[in-house]
């Protein structure tokens, strides 16, 4: 990895590892930590082109969400700026964004893809 020309490295975390969330300290502990490992492997390899970031989904809709309550959901979109969750592609489209020629010069960064949440 280290000997590539343009070594990418993508973490995936959650936005509760940047904003946190009542009832998950634990899981939001976990994901700051994805979060510090992540920006520290970005400090410490970017004289050898090497860059790292993190994407934070928010709410994204999958078979867990699916399996929230109708209130749930509805209380989950409230705190959500664009009123939506997101969709799986939305990630996949960031990992494509940061890996690709167009983020070769962004590291160290944590990518929140949430519909605003997290600001």
């Amino acid at each position: 990895l280290l000997k590539a020309p343009a070594a990418r490295v993508i973490t995936i975390g959650a936005v509760v590892g940047i904003r946190g969330n009542a009832g998950q300290v634990s899981y939001a502990a976990s994901q700051a930590g994805v979060s510090g490992f992540t920006t520290s492997l970005a400090r410490e390899f970017a004289s050898r082109g090497l860059t790292a970031n993190v994407i934070a989904p928010g709410f994204v809709t999958t078979d867990m969400t699916g399996d929230l309550s109708e209130s749930v959901q509805e209380s989950a979109k409230a705190a959500i700026p664009l009123g939506t969750f997101g969709v799986p592609d939305d990630i996949a489209q960031a990992a494509i964004f940061l890996a690709g020629s167009t983020g070769r010069y962004i590291t160290g960064q944590v990518l929140a893809v949430d519909g605003g949440m997290a600001m």
